[in-house]
C-alpha cells in the first residue's frame, strides 16, 4: 500500500456540480469508504473549545456523545452503533481530529475498507481547517458548468439564495479551486470537470484514481447500483445518482433559465466559465441595477468570510490541545462487509 493510498480524501464543489456521484463513484471503489453527507466534521472544529481539555477522558466522552447522539450531525447514515464510536473516540488519542477521524475509521472498517473519505460541497471554504484536522489529506473540487450549477442551485428547496447567490458560490468555488490548486500541489488538490466525468467516466476514473494512488476500479462506473439502495427516492434532486453516467443534463440551463437570468449569470461568470474551458454564447450586458446588486452581494460576502477567518486565527490562540489527527495509516481491518 502506498502511502498516497492511506491518505483521507476531501470531495468538495459548489452545490449541484455532481459532488453525490463522485461520492458514490468512490465509495464503489473496492478500498474506499465514501459515506453520505454528514454534517458534524466542520461543526466539531468550530465548537472544539466546549468540549474543554481533550486529555480528559470525560471531556473526550462528551465530544463522542455529541457527534454520534446530537440531533443536527446525522451520525445515522453512518448505521454505526453509536456506543461502539464513543468507546473509540474515548480510548483515542486527545484531539478533536483524531476524534473525527475514529469515526470515519469505524465506518471504513464496517466496509471492509482500508481508506476513508467525506463529501461536502461546502468544504470548499474550509479547506485550511480540514487541513488542521488532517495534514496529509487529498482533495478533490469537482467542477461544473456554473450555468447548469446555477440554474440547478436555484431550483433546489433547500437553498435559500437568489440567482445572484447562487452564481457568487459558484464563482467562490471555482476561485478558492484555483488558489488551492496553486498553493497545494498536484499531489493534494485534484481537479476536473462534471460534463468530462460523465461524457467519460471511466477515463477520467482512471486519471483520478492515479492522483489518490489508488489502482482503478471498474465498479466505480457502476456506482448507480450503490445509490439506488443508499440515496432514498425522496431527495429528488439526487435521484440521476441511480442511473449510469450521461451527459442528458449538460446544457439544460438553455431551457431553465428566462433569457435575463441567462445574460446576467453568463456576463458575471465569463471569465471563469471560459477559464475552464465552457463555451460562451455572448449574451447581452445585462442592467446596470442587476450588475450593482451582484456587486455588493459580492462585497458583503467577501467581508463575512474575512470576519470568520479573523475569528479563527484568534480561536487557534486559545486551543486547550492539538487539533490534528493522530489516526493515520490504513483502517485495520478484522473482516469485510459487502455493500
Amino acid at each position: 500500500m502506498t502511502t498516497e493510498s492511506c491518505r483521507p480524501i476531501f470531495v468538495l464543489g459548489c452545490p449541484r456540480s455532481g459532488t453525490t456521484l463522485l461520492q458514490q463513484m468512490l465509495h464503489s471503489h473496492h478500498g474506499i469508504a465514501f459515506p453520505s453527507e454528514t454534517r458534524f466534521v466542520h461543526v466539531a472544529y468550530e465548537t472544539r473549545h466546549g468540549f474543554g481539555d481533550l486529555e480528559l477522558a470525560e471531556n473526550r466522552r462528551a465530544l463522542a456523545e455529541w457527534i454520534t447522539r446530537g440531533e443536527d450531525t446525522k451520525f445515522r447514515v453512518l448505521e454505526l452503533a453509536a456506543d461502539d464510536v464513543i468507546e473509540e473516540i474515548v480510548d483515542g488519542p486527545p484531539t478533536v481530529g483524531s476524534a473525527v477521524a475514529a469515526v470515519f475509521r469505524a465506518y471504513a472498517r464496517a466496509h471492509g475498507k482500508p481508506r476513508w473519505g467525506d463529501k461536502r460541497p461546502s468544504y470548499f471554504r474550509r479547506v485550511p481547517m480540514l487541513r488542521r484536522m488532517f495534514p496529509d489529506a487529498q482533495f478533490v473540487h469537482l467542477v461544473r458548468d456554473g450555468r447548469d450549477a446555477v440554474s440547478s442551485l436555484t431550483r433546489m428547496p433547500w437553498f435559500k439564495g437568489d440567482l445572484y447567490a447562487a452564481a457568487l458560490t459558484w464563482r467562490e468555488a471555482v476561485d478558492t479551486g484555483r488558489r488551492l490548486g496553486a498553493r497545494l500541489g498536484p499531489d493534494t488538490f485534484y481537479e476536473f470537470r462534471y460534463e468530462d466525468l460523465v461524457a467519460e467516466p471511466e477515463d477520467e476514473l482512471v486519471k483520478l484514481c492515479a492522483f489518490l494512488g489508488e489502482e482503478y476500479d471498474a465498479e466505480m462506473t457502476k456506482a448507480y447500483q450503490h445509490a439506488r439502495r443508499t440515496v432514498p427516492a425522496r431527495r429528488t434532486w439526487h435521484l440521476r445518482t441511480h442511473e449510469a453516467p450521461n451527459t442528458r443534463v449538460v446544457g439544460a440551463w438553455r431551457e431553465r433559465f428566462e433569457d435575463e437570468e441567462a445574460d446576467l449569470v453568463e456576463h458575471v461568470l465569463a471569465d471563469r466559465l471560459r477559464r475552464h474551458g465552457y463555451e460562451l454564447t455572448g449574451v447581452p450586458r445585462p442592467a446596470a441595477a442587476q450588475l450593482a446588486k451582484f456587486h455588493r452581494l459580492a462585497a458583503h460576502r467577501w467581508r463575512t468570510r474575512h470576519a470568520h477567518a479573523v475569528r479563527d486565527r484568534i480561536a487557534q490562540g486559545r486551543e486547550p490541545n492539538p487539533v490534528a489527527s493522530l489516526l493515520t495509516g490504513p483502517v485495520p481491518l478484522t473482516g469485510r462487509s459487502e455493500d
